[in-house]
């Protein structure tokens, strides 16, 4: 097969870690992968393991990208992929105006994902357009089919995200170099029980909710870590974060690390994981990653989140907002610890496999 992914830039993030392991994936298993996108700094990766790129603007929200949809077609004509797989909304409607123009018989075979809990509207609708929609979840697939009825159930396949096993060991600890250095850098957590909040910096991942409860932990022993940059749009949120920790009288218990590339060894040394969202997560793989490093989760029961914690560490489970029953579990599980699963369904093995066997199923299917 080959295989055209778009989405709008290549930087950092979910959809852009995935559609570097589907394009790793299939230049392995002999197909060819294509991708378009604005650029960014996971395009040298993208190349190093196999992948074409196609450089094209294809990620801005402006009346001036249409111009890019002649280009698209053009694309499509003379690379003649099997699949077209549409991640984001943006370069979705240019490549759907693009594709829809072609040759039904003869044209590529369409796919979309619904990575996220999009806003409810004519704009969203695109990621249903596919003829074939990857939905990242049982919570996904159900606000599809709550919110776009007209969307054909049988056309929508749950694939789960995945991570990889034998790059997430249970109860791994990081060198003694790494410790050393982090201690260094970040000396208030030395001899501390770590409570992190993994995540970029936004107002919709719970950090009120995290300051409260560290407030709450009063003289415990226990030191907040909220692990994850802002944007730069989103910095004075992050200095208002910062400003309420002094004001509730916590800015010495809790550390602000920014952007880390180390994430997993930073989880490795925290004693609890919380996930805060305010609105539900369409996957949540921070959530998932730290249950695989074999660490507990506190996490608020919707969206994603919930159905990992459902399938590794349902005790975790709390109602959105409940600060009160997160403090309780905390306490109680400085008694009597808990675990997740070793053994977990959402395997990174799963979803490439998956996403494959969607693919060649949809080409070889009557049009």
């Amino acid at each position: 097969m080959k295989v055209i992914q778009i989405l709008p830039e290549f930087e950092s993030g979910g959809v852009e870690r995935g559609t570097l392991e589907v394009g790793k994936f299939l230049t392995e298993q002999g197909h060819e992968s294509i991708v378009i996108s604005n650029g960014g700094r996971l395009v040298e990766q993208l190349k190093a393991e196999g992948s074409r790129h196609i450089t094209l603007p294809v990620h801005k929200k402006s009346l001036g990208s249409l111009r890019q949809v002649k280009v698209l077609r053009r694309i499509f004509e003379a690379e003649k992929p099997d699949i077209i797989h549409l991640r984001s909304r943006v370069p979705a409607w240019l490549a759907w105006l693009a594709w829809r123009k072609m040759d039904p018989k003869t044209r590529p075979r369409l796919v979309t994902t619904v990575h996220g809990m999009y806003s409810i509207n004519f704009y969203s609708k695109i990621m249903t357009k596919g003829e074939a929609v990857i939905c990242v979840s049982n919570s996904v697939k159900d606000y599809v089919l709550k919110n776009y009825p007209d969307t054909p159930e049988d056309k929508l396949t749950v694939i789960h995200r995945g991570v990889d096993p034998s790059k997430l060991i249970y109860d791994a600890l990081p060198s003694d170099e790494w410790l050393t250095e982090w201690h260094a850098q970040f000396p208030d957590t030395k001899n501390k029980k770590l409570l992190t909040l993994p995540g970029r910096i936004t107002r919709l991942k719970g950090h009120e909710d995290f300051l409260q409860i560290i407030a709450t932990l009063k003289d415990s022993g226990y030191h907040g870590l909220i692990a994850g940059g802002a944007h730069p749009k989103k910095i004075q949120y992050l200095e208002e974060i910062k400003a309420l920790a002094q004001e509730m009288g916590v800015a010495h218990r809790v550390t602000f690390t920014g952007h880390r590339s180390d994430l997993q060894n930073i989880i490795s040394i925290s004693s609890i994981v919380l996930s805060l969202t305010q609105q539900p997560e369409s996957f949540g793989r921070t959530t998932l990653e730290a249950l695989a490093l074999g660490k507990p989760v506190i996490g608020y029961e919707h969206g994603g989140v919930g159905e990992i914690l459902d399938a590794l560490l349902p005790i975790g489970k709390i109602p959105l907002g409940d600060t009160e029953g997160a403090i309780n579990l905390i306490k109680a599980w400085e008694t009597h610890p808990v675990k997740p699963e070793k053994t977990y369904p959402f395997t990174l093995a799963k979803m490439l496999s998956q996403t494959t066997d969607l693919y060649q199923t949809l080409a070889a299917s009557s049009r």
